[in-house]
C-alpha cells in the first residue's frame, strides 16, 4: 500500500509493544541527507516500514513523501500463483502493478533500506528496474544489503535523524531471505549511472545509487 503523507496506511507494530530503538551510524544516510538538505521540493519514496517521525522530518525539509512497504505486502500469500508446469511462483507483474503504481509520478530520492533482502528473489531485479523507471535523472537511492544470512537479523524500521545516524527498531517478524554478493548487487544496478559502496562494521553494505 502506498500514498502521500496523510494516508492511514502504516506498518504493523511488532507483537509485545514498541521495540527499542538502536542508533546506527550510516555513511549512506549521511550522504543522502546532504542531498536532501541541498535541494528543495523533492519527491521522496520510502520503501520500508516508515514512521510519523520520518514523515514529519522529510516534510519539514520541504519535501513530499510517498510510501510503499513492499516487505509487508510481499509476505501475503495472495501473490503466489502457478506457472505452466504447475510450480508455485511469485506473480511479479501483478505485485508491481498493485504496489508500485504511483500514477505517473517520478521520484528524486528513494529510501530502499534493506527491503530487497526480505523480498522473494524473483522480485528483487524487477524492483530495481521498476525504481529506475520511476526515478528522475540523477535522482539518488539509498540501499542496505546484508553481508551474511544472519538468522538473528530482524526486519527494522529506520528512523531518520539530522546527522549520519539512523535509529533501528524492529518492525515485524519477516525472515531475512537473502545475502546477495557484490556481483549480484552490481547486476541489479547495471542500468544505473553510478553507485558507491560503504561497508559498515555491523555487516551491512550500504550503497548510494545515482539514476
Amino acid at each position: 500500500m502506498h500514498g502521500l503523507f496523510g494516508s492511514k496506511e502504516m506498518s504493523r507494530t511488532p507483537r509485545g509493544g514498541h521495540a527499542a530503538r538502536i542508533p546506527r551510524h550510516s555513511h549512506g544516510w549521511g550522504d543522502m541527507l546532504k542531498y536532501l538538505q541541498s535541494r528543495e521540493s523533492l519527491k521522496v519514496l520510502d520503501i520500508g516500514s516508515t514512521s510519523s517521525a520520518n514523515i514529519n522530518y522529510l516534510t519539514g525539509l520541504g519535501h513530499s513523501i510517498y510510501m510503499a512497504n513492499l516487505v509487508e505486502e510481499a509476505a501475503k500469500p495472495e501473490w503466489m500463483t502457478q506457472n505452466e508446469e504447475g510450480d508455485a511462483v511469485f506473480d511479479v507483474d501483478r505485485f508491481l502493478a498493485s504496489n508500485m503504481n504511483f500514477s505517473g509520478r517520478s521520484f528524486d530520492a528513494v529510501l530502499l533500506w534493506d527491503a530487497v533482502d526480505y523480498l522473494p528473489e524473483a522480485l528483487a531485479g524487477p524492483v530495481f528496474s521498476h525504481i529506475y523507471n520511476i526515478m528522475e535523472p540523477v535522482g539518488q537511492m539509498l540501499c542496505f544489503f546484508h553481508v551474511t544470512l544472519d538468522p538473528n537479523a530482524r526486519f527494522c524500521r529506520y528512523h531518520l535523524t539530522g546527522n549520519d545516524v539512523v535509529d533501528m527498531q524492529q518492525a515485524g517478524d519477516y525472515p531475512l531471505l537473502h545475502a546477495y554478493s557484490n556481483r549480484k548487487i552490481e547486476n541489479f544496478l547495471s542500468g544505473y549511472s553510478s553507485y558507491r559502496f560503504f561497508l559498515a562494521k555491523d555487516g551491512l553494505r550500504e550503497v548510494i545509487i545515482v539514476r
